[in-house]
C-alpha cells in the first residue's frame, strides 16, 4: 500500500466517522415509532406505553406505539428488521426474540442481527386458573391435571412467548399434559380463560394483576425465585415443590441491523435516562417489574444467553407452531 493510498483510506474512515457523528448527534429528526410485536393489553404493550412520554422528553420529538402482532410476536419483529437502519423504527424486543429460533425454522428476518439497544426490565409470571377449577394451591392443581390428562388446556399469547415457554417447562417437571391453544397475544388469551374456554394460563403478571385483585382469576404461584413485592403472599413455583422452577419474562428496544454505532448509543442512553425518571420506575416496580439498566453490548449477551436455556425446553416438547 501506498502512502497515498494510505491516506485516502484514512480521509475516507475520518470522514466516515465523522458523517455518522453528525448524524448521531442531528438525531431524531422526526417522530420515533416503537414497534410492539402483540396487541394492546398485554405486558409488553404496558411497558412501551410506560417508558412513552419520558422517551420522547429525552429524545426530543414525539414516540409513536404501533402494534403489530402475530406469529408470537415475529410480524412485528420482521418489520423492524427492514425498516430504514436509522434509529427512529424500533422495537420492543421480548423473550420472543431467544425463542423463536429455536421454533421457527425459516424466520423472514435474523433476531440476532438486530441492532440491541438495552434491556430496561424483567417481570416475574403468573400461574392462574379459572376460579371453577377445584384447586387452591400448586400441589392440588397437579393432582388435578394428573387425573385429567389432556382435558384442560392451557392459553397462551402465542408460540415462542415466554407464557408457552413457562407452560411447556411446568409440563415438562411435573410429567402433566395439558393442550395449548395460542392465541394472538394475552389479552385474548386472558378473555379465554375468564370465559372458562381454557382452564389455566401462565402470564406476565402486571396484566394479570387486576384480574388476580378482583377474583376472576386464582393466581397460585409466580415463576420466580423469589416471591413478587406486588403479591407477597403468593409462593413461587419453587417454593411449592417445583425446586429450581425460574422464569421471568425480560422486555428492552432493539433497532433495525446495521443501524449506526452513534444512534444505539444515543437510544441506549435516553432508555437509562428514561428509566432512572422516578415516575417511569414507580409505574414499572409498581407492576410487579425490576427495572434493569445496561449496555448494548449486555443485552445482546443476555439474549444469547436465553437462546441457550430454552434450546432443551423446545426439543424436548417439541414445540412445532401450526
Amino acid at each position: 500500500m501506498t502512502m497515498r493510498t494510505f491516506v485516502c483510506i484514512l480521509l475516507w474512515c475520518t470522514a466516515m466517522l465523522g458523517g455518522q457523528t453528525a448524524f448521531a448527534q442531528a438525531f431524531p429528526t422526526r417522530p420515533v415509532t416503537i414497534v410492539v410485536p402483540y396487541p394492546p393489553g398485554g405486558l409488553i404493550d404496558i411497558v412501551a406505553r410506560q417508558i412513552q412520554a419520558r422517551f420522547q422528553t429525552e429524545l426530543g420529538q414525539s414516540v409513536i406505539i404501533e402494534n403489530r402482532a402475530g406469529a408470537g410476536g415475529n410480524v412485528g419483529a420482521e418489520v423492524v428488521a427492514r425498516a430504514t437502519p436509522d434509529g427512529h423504527t424500533l422495537l420492543l424486543a421480548n423473550p420472543s426474540l431467544a425463542i423463536s429460533p429455536l421454533i421457527y425454522p425459516k424466520l423472514n428476518y435474523r433476531p440476532e442481527d438486530l441492532a440491541h439497544i438495552g434491556q430496561y426490565g424483567t417481570v416475574p409470571n403468573v400461574l392462574v386458573v379459572n376460579p371453577l377449577v377445584p384447586a387452591k394451591n400448586v400441589t392440588e392443581f397437579i393432582e388435578y391435571v394428573k387425573k385429567n390428562p389432556g382435558k384442560l388446556n392451557y392459553a397462551s399469547p402465542g408460540y415462542g412467548t415466554s407464557p408457552q415457554m413457562s407452560s411447556e417447562l411446568f409440563k415438562a417437571m411435573t410429567g402433566t399434559f395439558v393442550v395449548h391453544i395460542p392465541f394472538r397475544g394475552s389479552g385474548p388469551a386472558q378473555a379465554a380463560m375468564l370465559a372458562n374456554e381454557t382452564q389455566m394460563m401462565f402470564d406476565n403478571l402486571p396484566p394479570q394483576l387486576a384480574h388476580i385483585r378482583s377474583g376472576k382469576v386464582r393466581a397460585l404461584a409466580v415463576t420466580s425465585l423469589t416471591r413478587s413485592n406486588v403479591l407477597p403472599d403468593l409462593p413461587t413455583l419453587d417454593e411449592a415443590g417445583l425446586k429450581g422452577y425460574e422464569v421471568t419474562a425480560w422486555f428492552g428496544l432493539a433497532a433495525p441491523p446495521a443501524t449506526p454505532r452513534p444512534v444505539v448509543m444515543r437510544l441506549n442512553e435516553a432508555l437509562n435516562k428514561t428509566t432512572q425518571d422516578p415516575k417511569v420506575r414507580e409505574a414499572l416496580v409498581g407492576g410487579g417489574a425490576t427495572v434493569i439498566q445496561g449496555t448494548p453490548e449486555q443485552f445482546r449477551d443476555f439474549i444469547k444467553g436465553e437462546m441457550v436455556k430454552w434450546a432443551p425446553i423446545v426439543k424436548r416438547a417439541n414445540i412445532v407452531p401450526d
